[in-house]
């Protein structure tokens, strides 16, 4: 009986290490960063949605690997009421403080906007919180930057 208890226990015990494992590979709660210092650059690469606090609708972000060092570049597009949809650029990274940083610009060379986020915690990746700087006017603006999609290299 003793020895039918600890195979039942030892099998017990590689069940949940292979449960645990398994979760982490997956994205699971043990694979979560708790900071975005944490976050492997890929994290950030593809497509985000956009809610910016006194703004209308909903943003398009697309980010992918900077061509010229270990951030980002991107777009986002902004859908107007019944006006043509504006396009701007986007490039940063992690900063020294674990924050999303990224520059906006609606010409490709003047800023028009500084980002400025949190990772979420418990989000794996998948959401920032901060403050979006208009440029023009200096007006700040809370937003929300959320992960849309599904593959691998969204995780």
């Amino acid at each position: 009986m003793k020895g039918l208890r600890r195979a039942w226990l030892a099998a017990a015990c590689i069940a949940f290490a292979t449960f645990a494992a398994g979760a982490a590979a997956q994205g699971g709660p043990a694979a979560c960063p708790a900071s975005a210092s944490e976050l492997p650059l890929q994290a950030l690469f593809g497509d985000w949605e956009a809610r910016i606090d006194g703004t209308q609708g909903v943003a398009k972000v697309k980010l992918n690997q900077h061509p010229d060092y270990a951030g980002v570049r991107g777009t986002i597009t902004r859908d107007g009421d019944g006006a043509p949809a504006k396009v701007s650029q986007l490039a940063g990274d992690i900063d020294d403080d674990g924050m999303l940083s990224l520059d906006e610009s609606l010409d490709g060379h003047a800023i028009s906007g500084v980002w400025l986020g949190a990772l979420q915690p418990g989000s794996c990746g998948r959401e920032f919180k901060g403050v979006w700087r208009d440029a023009a006017n200096d007006s700040t603006h809370p937003f929300v930057l959320n992960k849309i999609g599904n593959s691998a290299t969204d995780r």
